[in-house]
């Protein structure tokens, strides 16, 4: 059920080679498109499964470690302008965590597990949501840290890359979310004002973010986390992008 909660590049953005996505236009829609993070696409603990593999027993306990380093460094980096993309950060974070566990990891396990970012499995609603919305006319794209080249692998494994017209990544600006300048990728690359694009939100301080820069925000809390405390946070919570769907389609007013 829906939850509401009130706590809750221009064209280089746009990737050589990208079709555009044939669409029913959305006349009349205050919201025109939808800015995912990835990770409500795709469920980040499929990285679990291939750590266990590598250091059994203790794979869980490595990727909680490495997934905190891992945005605190993207946090860290922005808010002092030392640019590193996300997959050298993603690096280094696992560099750190595997470290402070004394857990020994050989060049090519730590490869391993940095490849395995870009083969994440789809959450199994998220086919069926971003078909929903894409036959309804709204124009949809994926806004991340990740690289241009992490977000295509990605997107190309999992057989979703025709779902989108744009791949946007927070590698174009040099920064990552929640500086503004990420949020206004959508903006420029799609042509819309910001109160035009709903944005999907994994995190509560993404949520947050995007809020601040003026989207309407739905946080789709797929691991029951507790609200942060930056309000006025997202619009709109549920736990599913088929929940984000309804609301989106219900053409909400920010």
């Amino acid at each position: 059920m829906l939850r509401r909660s009130f706590f809750g590049l221009g064209v280089g953005a746009v990737l050589a080679g990208c079709a555009p996505v044939p669409r029913v236009p959305a006349v009349g829609r205050r919201v025109r498109a939808v800015a995912f993070d990835l990770f409500t696409i795709f469920d980040p603990r499929g990285v679990d499964a291939v750590a266990e593999r590598l250091v059994p027993g203790r794979g869980t306990e490595l990727c909680d470690a490495w997934r905190t380093r891992q945005f605190e460094y993207t946090w860290i980096r922005a808010a002092a302008g030392q640019y590193r993309d996300f997959h050298a950060i993603t690096g280094d974070a696992l560099v750190h965590a595997a470290a402070s566990r004394a857990i020994v990891l050989s060049h090519v396990a730590r490869a391993e597990l940095v490849s395995a970012y870009e083969t994440l499995p789809p959450w199994p609603d998220s086919v069926a949501a971003l078909t929903r919305l894409r036959e309804a006319g709204l124009r949809l794209v994926p806004l991340a840290n990740y690289t241009p080249v992490m977000l295509e692998n990605l997107l190309t494994h999992a057989g979703l890359r025709g779902h989108f017209e744009a791949l946007l990544s927070t590698d174009q600006v040099r920064t990552f979310k929640p500086d503004p300048r990420a949020y206004d990728l959508g903006p420029r690359a799609l042509g819309l004002p910001r109160s035009a694009i709903a944005f999907s939100a994994f995190g509560g301080w993404d949520a947050a973010g995007a809020r601040w820069f003026g989207h309407p925000t739905f946080w789709v809390n797929r691991l029951g986390r507790a609200r942060e405390e930056l309000a006025p946070g997202a619009h709109a919570t549920g736990s599913t992008l088929t929940e984000l769907a309804a609301w989106v389609l219900s053409d909400p007013t920010p």
